[in-house]
C-alpha cells in the first residue's frame, strides 16, 4: 500500500516557493529573449513595434512577480512604499492598459517583511480583481487603495468606481485575499453597489509593529500634515495613445 504523502515542513514548503519562483522567472526570461528575438530579425515595421511592446509588457510582469516575492529575511519594511512600488509596476502592465486610474493613500507603516509580504499579495488580488471584473459603464475607471494604521490595528481599502453586482459570489482570488487577511490574525470585508465596489482588510499590529510605529509618531511634527501628490514617472505615448496615470499620495 502506498503510503500518504507528508505535510511539507515550513522549511520544505520555502523550498518548494523559492523552486516555483526560480521556474517563473526563468520561463519569463526565455519568452522575453523569444520575442525579442523575433522582434530583431522581422523586417515588417508594424510587427517589430508590436512586438517590442509586449517584450516591454513582460518586464512590468517581471517586476511585479519580482515585488511580491517572498522575503528572505526578517526585518521591518515600510508597508506604504512597498505598496506604492506595488501600485506603480501594476499601473503599468494592468491598469493603464485598461485606460483605468490607480491612486494609493499610505502611510509610513513599518510591517514584519513576512506580513507586509502577505499585505501586497492581498492588494495585488483586489486590484486585479478590479481590472478584470469591475464594469465602469461609460465612467473613468477609478481604483483607489488607502493604507493607514489606527491605535495597534491595520486597515486597509482597495475600492473602485465600477458595479460590482456582477462580483458577488466569491470567486479563487477573493478565497486567497479572505485566507490572507485570517493568516495576519484579521478579516476581510466587501460593501457592493450599482456604482462601487470596496474591500476592506483590517489585522492587529504585532508588539514589535507597534513599537516601530510608536518611534514613526513620536518623530511626526505635530501640526497637520498634507498629502503630497507624488506625479508619475515620464512616459512618452505612442501616437494617438491615451495616457494615464498613477496618483501616490504619502504622508509627509
Amino acid at each position: 500500500m502506498p503510503q500518504s504523502i507528508a505535510h511539507p515542513t515550513a522549511l520544505e514548503g520555502r523550498t518548494l516557493l523559492d523552486e516555483l519562483n526560480h521556474r517563473i522567472r526563468n520561463e519569463l526570461a526565455s519568452v522575453i529573449n523569444l520575442v525579442s528575438f523575433k522582434a530583431i530579425w522581422t523586417d515588417n515595421v508594424d510587427a517589430k513595434e508590436e512586438l517590442s511592446n509586449v517584450v516591454d509588457l513582460l518586464h512590468q510582469h517581471v517586476e511585479v512577480h519580482n515585488i511580491l516575492t517572498m522575503p528572505d529575511r526578517d526585518a521591518l519594511v515600510d508597508a506604504g512604499e512597498q505598496l506604492r512600488k506595488l501600485g506603480l509596476a501594476m499601473s503599468r502592465c494592468k491598469v493603464d492598459r485598461m485606460n483605468m486610474h490607480l491612486l494609493l493613500s499610505t502611510d509610513t507603516l513599518p510591517l514584519e517583511s513576512e506580513r507586509c509580504w502577505r499585505l501586497a499579495l492581498a492588494v495585488y488580488e483586489l486590484v486585479t480583481n478590479a481590472v478584470r471584473h469591475a464594469c465602469f459603464d461609460g465612467r473613468d475607471g477609478e481604483i483607489k487603495v488607502k493604507l493607514m494604521c489606527t491605535r495597534s490595528w491595520v486597515n486597509c481599502w482597495v475600492s473602485d468606481n465600477g458595479s460590482g453586482l456582477g462580483r458577488i459570489k466569491p470567486g479563487r482570488g477573493l478565497r486567497i485575499v479572505s485566507e490572507l487577511a485570517k493568516s495576519l490574525g484579521g478579516k476581510m470585508s466587501h460593501t457592493f453597489s450599482t456604482t462601487s465596489t470596496s474591500f476592506a482588510l483590517d489585522f492587529p499590529l504585532t508588539q514589535r509593529e507597534q513599537h516601530a510605529n510608536r518611534a514613526v509618531a513620536a518623530r511626526r511634527p505635530r501640526t497637520r500634515r498634507r498629502l503630497k501628490v507624488v506625479p508619475p514617472l515620464p512616459s512618452v505615448p505612442a501616437a494617438g495613445e491615451r495616457t494615464n496615470h498613477i496618483a501616490i499620495q504619502s504622508k509627509v
